[in-house]
Formats: C-alpha cells, structure tokens, sequence
C-alpha cells in the first residue's frame, strides 16, 4: 500500500508546479490582452486638441460639424502622411505646434496646403509663417466681438478667446484685447492664407458650444472642402536637426548579443531553480532564560550610561507588581499606581510619585540610590497587604 502512495505524491507535485506555470503565462497573456485593448484600441486618452478625441480638450465635434457641412477631413499622425493627403492642392491644414520641425519643413508643409491654420500657435510658428507676429498675453477665455473685416471672424461675431497674438508686418488682427489679438490672418499674393489662434478656447469639445465658436470654427477650417488635420510626430524630424540617439550611436551587434544572453540567464534560471516545500513549523531546542535577557540589557544601559532609562525599566517591573499586589488592573497608568501605594501606606503623594515616576538619576549613584529606595517602598507595600490579611 505504501508504493502506490509514495509514487502518487511526486506526481500531484508536478501537477501543481504545471499548474502554476499554466496559471502565470494565461496571467500574463490577460494583462498583454487588456493592455493591448487600451492602447490600441482608442480607450486611452488622446492628446490636448487630437481630432479623434471624445475628451473635454479633445477636438472630434468640430471634426463632425466639418463633416456635417460636407468638408472631408483627413487626419495624418505624421508628416509623410500629410503630404500625401495634401498632395492633390487646394486643402486646408490644420497643424498643431511643430517643435520637431525646422523653418525650412515648416514652410515646406504650409507651402503644400492652399490655407494653413495654426490651431496651437507658438512663436516660432508665427515668426516663420506670420511674417514676424509672436505671442502676447492671456485674457482667460474672454467672450470678444471680432471688430475686424476678417470674413470668418465678422460672420462669427462675439467669441471665446484665450491666449493672444501680437501681429506682424501686414497681418491682420481680429478679437481685441488690450492691444493684442485673439485670432491673427495673413493673405500671401495668390489667395493663400495663414490663419491663427488658441484652438484651446474654442476647437475644442468643451469651448465648441459656447458664444460664436462653432461658427468661427466651420469659417476657419472650412475654407475649402478637404481638411488635412496634422497631428505632429517625434519621428518627423528633418534629417540632421537632432542629436543622434542611443540607438543611433550603438553598433548593430549589440542588441543581438544582449538577447542572446538574456536568453541564456533565463535558462539557466529555469534549469537551477529549486522549487520551494510547504512551510514546516518546528521548535527549536533553544531555551533562552530571562535572566540572561535582563543582564544583556543591563550591560547596554550600563555601556551607554543611559541611568534613566535604566531605571525607567525597574520601575516598569515595580509598578507591574505592585498593581497585582493592590489589585489594579494592568491598564492603570504609572501616576495612578503611585497615588494608590500612597493611600496604602499612608504617606506622602509627590515623594511616592517620585520614586515611581518623576525623579531621573543623573549618574550611577543617583541609579542605585534610585533602585534603593523603589525597592523599600515595594516591601512596605508588601508587608502592609500581609498586615491586612493577618487582621482580617
């Protein structure tokens, strides 16, 4: 009887330990799955102003209105994709900040598009294709009459404005605000124009609603009757602005070599692991006596000259008794314990508290002068409870 069970266990061992593995990687998979889902899958939140973005600061209502009003609009997540989608002429685009560009690939893209409008407008940007405007202050989403012959704006009429512009040479300003603008146009010689504003203020789903936004939204973007929304990439770069990466400066072998030993640590991880029993409870034949622990204490305070600490300590031990022997419970604090040995013996309250509580000895002769005088009063305690027993 004893073989079939001493085969058996081995084999719920490795059961268990394949179950384990099987229970890990379906684990793993689950997380990749549902990581996957949320990244890819358009549940996570997009960037400030993306026109795919149901979010509050996301732009997908204007998108709509745009579609609604029959203008196709075309979003490019980089910059290839947006000068295929400009390639036919004549569409609008709309473009975000570009840091990652140069002024020679900023003015290529907008030389591509028959109307540019800057919907995040930095100062760069407005020096390069606003003939030197820049930016100006903030009026903290004022609603602003356009008082400017801009058709879009006029049309419009009152609207929510946000950062402000300055202009430059010839170009036209409208939204007012203390000498700066809300919204700024220039018209190049052949009809082409470069609009800008705070596309925080009004483009998106929050602002779209309010004063003359959506208006002003359809008379800026809506120009032609295709809109390519450039949404800029790190990856749009142009050859020889950035600083080579790690990447670019590691030689080709490298990675492979790394994998190569990644695989290698991992199978020697696999083939040397051990797997771990069940915990097993087990006493040990140690028996450490309380003397020793007090001793070894004694020796510290000893060595550090910490006498009231010390003294702290047999206190602690002369209260603990002296409660059982009055009958407290172990929860009476220190001051109560000295006010009931004093009510025992009949004697003076503050110099009861101060042999077991308040005073502190300072060197080795007040600690032993200290531990004297607890020591008396416990056996004054103690003969005083046997003096009421034999009476009664």
């Amino acid at each position: 009887m004893s073989a079939p069970t001493a085969t058996a266990a081995p084999v719920r061992s490795r059961r268990k330990a394949a179950l384990g593995w099987i229970t890990l990687v379906v684990g793993l998979l689950v997380v990749a799955l549902v990581g996957g889902t949320l990244v890819f899958g358009g549940y996570t939140q997009r960037a400030i102003l993306d026109p795919e973005s149901a979010g509050p600061e996301g732009s997908r209502a204007a998108v709509r209105i745009l579609e609604q009003q029959g203008v196709t609009v075309t979003v490019a997540r980089d910059r290839s994709a947006a000068e295929r989608a400009l390639a036919g002429g004549g569409s609008t685009l709309v473009m975000r900040d570009a840091p990652m560009l140069s002024d020679e690939g900023l003015r290529d893209l907008a030389g591509r598009a028959a109307h540019v409008v800057l919907v995040e407008p930095r100062s760069r940007a407005l020096d390069v294709l606003l003939d030197g405007s820049a930016l100006g202050g903030f009026s903290a989403d004022l609603a602003t009459s356009p008082e400017c012959t801009v058709p879009a704006a006029a049309n419009a009429g009152t609207a929510r404005v946000g950062e402000l512009l300055r202009p430059g040479d010839g170009v036209d300003g409208c939204y007012p605000v203390d000498g700066e603008f809300g919204l700024l146009r220039s018209v190049a010689a052949d009809g082409t124009t470069v609009t800008a504003l705070d596309g925080l203020s009004v483009l998106t789903n929050t602002a779209l609603p309010l004063d003359g936004n959506a208006a002003l939204t359809l008379g800026v973007l809506g120009q032609t009757g295709s809109v390519v929304w450039y949404v800029p990439s790190l990856s749009d770069a142009d050859q020889g602005t950035t600083a080579p990466t790690l990447g670019d400066l590691t030689p080709d072998w490298v990675t492979p070599a790394l994998l190569v030993l990644l695989t290698a640590a991992l199978v020697a991880a696999i083939w040397r692991g051990r797997r771990f029993g069940p915990l097993v409870a087990e006493r040990l034949p140690v028996t450490v006596r309380a003397t020793e622990t007090t001793e070894g204490r004694a020796r510290l305070y000893a060595s550090s000259k910490d006498a009231a600490h010390a003294l702290d300590e047999l206190r602690r031990a002369a209260r603990s008794r002296l409660g059982r022997l009055l009958g407290l419970t172990a929860r009476t604090s220190p001051n109560d314990v000295a006010d009931a040995v004093a009510q025992r013996l009949g004697a003076d309250r503050a110099q009861v508290r101060g042999i077991l509580v308040d005073d502190t000895p300072r060197t080795d002769r007040e600690l032993v002068a200290a531990a004297d005088r607890l020591r008396d009063l416990e056996e004054s305690v103690r003969a005083a409870v046997r003096t009421e027993g034999t009476t009664r």
